[in-house]
């Protein structure tokens, strides 16, 4: 028997994570695999404000705002497989690891990020995850990251 994937649109992403404009990363959650892993997506549009300054006249993707897409996008997967839709979810960061950044990431990308976990459980506080994004199978950034989660 096969277990089903879940996916988390972004009215959903709204009732799990606290962020907002400007600052929610990620527009929908794909291929969720209850707490193992699970793909984010995010559309790089211009009138996003930090390309503002990042930089004029070559807009270019901050890596931590990739970094924080790929949190964002697990922090969706959890609260997913722990049903934690309207629960004043807060999650931080801990620590950031390994991070390497391999391609720019400008405006008309879609930002591809594969999450996956590697040490927490449900009723755990702090969890693990490793990273990588990417634009049409190239990869942008990749990194392990721990978090608490705050319910």
């Amino acid at each position: 028997m096969t277990e089903t994937l879940k996916t988390a649109d972004i009215q959903l992403i709204q009732r799990i994570l606290p962020h907002r404009y400007p600052f929610l990363l990620v527009d929908k959650v794909v291929d969720i695999d209850g707490y193992k892993s699970a793909k984010g997506i995010k559309n790089v549009t211009m009138n996003e404000p930090h390309f503002q300054g990042h930089f004029p006249g070559t807009p270019i993707m901050p890596g931590v705002t990739i970094v924080e897409a790929m949190a964002q996008t697990s922090g969706v997967m959890i609260g997913v497989a722990m049903d934690l839709a309207d629960k004043d979810l807060l999650i931080y960061f801990m620590a950031i690891d390994k991070c390497k950044f391999r391609r720019k990431v400008i405006p008309g990308d879609v930002l591809e990020m594969n999450v996956r976990t590697e040490r927490g459980k449900p009723g755990g506080k702090v969890w693990k995850f490793s990273g990588v994004a990417t634009v049409d199978g190239e990869m942008a950034a990749e990194c392990e990251f721990t978090a608490m989660m705050d319910i």
